[in-house]
């Protein structure tokens, strides 16, 4: 059946000389994988690769059917014009590097609204600042509490955290419980707001020390997730 709704681009991968595969975190689907024929061909159809940048927010029109693993977009267009994510050679690593993150991340396809205002919302926030140094750290952090693994605050007093619990501990408990500068950092992301990401002054090796462990928090609650590959390049970036 042929449906509208709104939809992300996660990733892209060329299929054969003229095809790609594209996969989008749908408003009302969830993950969703299409199949766009001839695209990297023609410049004249309707559905044209220039729509597909990752993170993209568009309006979808596709051929839905329930248990099929590749869809057809009948017609696209842009839900938010982005004025910098793509253009902006220091966020569109981020950009690289969240669209890698998330498509590790997001599997299911089943509706999640508040999940997809939450991508929605916060891309567009990112779109439009400048002070963005940090982002990636808070967007990831605050992305557990939608993925079911958000850290647990009550007794944030205490002097370690356990990644594989998610809970602040009193005493370490196994090879997983952090302390010092990242348990500080810790403690402060989780009462940042975007708009706060300005007051936050790390030194880089501070921002790359917590990455990587947010990553293995990642890794330690979802069997599926893998660091990703441009983790590398971006950290580079951002030295």
């Amino acid at each position: 059946m042929l449906v509208s709704t709104n939809g992300i681009v996660i990733s892209k991968l060329k299929y054969g000389d003229n095809d790609l595969i594209v996969k989008c975190y749908m408003q009302h689907y969830g993950m969703l994988s299409f199949l766009l024929r001839g695209v990297l061909k023609s410049k004249k159809g309707i559905v044209q690769t220039a729509y597909f940048q990752l993170l993209s927010q568009l309006t979808l029109v596709i051929d839905y059917k329930a248990n099929r693993s590749l869809h057809t977009i009948k017609e696209v267009k842009l839900n938010h014009l982005y004025s910098s994510l793509h253009s902006n050679v220091v966020k569109s690593a981020v950009v690289m590097f969240l669209s890698e993150a998330l498509s590790s991340t997001l599997k299911e396809e089943e509706q999640n609204e508040t999940l997809y205002t939450y991508l929605e919302n916060t891309l567009l926030w990112f779109d439009s600042h400048d002070e963005y140094a940090n982002f990636h750290l808070v967007f990831l952090l605050k992305l557990t509490k939608y993925l079911g693994f958000y850290p647990e605050v009550n007794n944030i007093e205490y002097d370690y955290f356990n990644l594989q619990d998610g809970k602040f501990e009193l005493k370490p408990s196994s090879k997983y419980a952090i302390s010092g500068e990242n348990l500080t950092l810790l403690k402060i992301l989780l009462h940042t707001s975007f708009d706060m990401l300005s007051e936050i002054r790390i030194t880089s090796k501070q921002r790359q020390s917590f990455l990587n462990m947010l990553l293995l928090y990642f890794e330690l609650h979802l069997g599926s997730f893998k660091t990703p590959k441009s983790l590398q390049i971006f950290n580079q970036v951002f030295n």
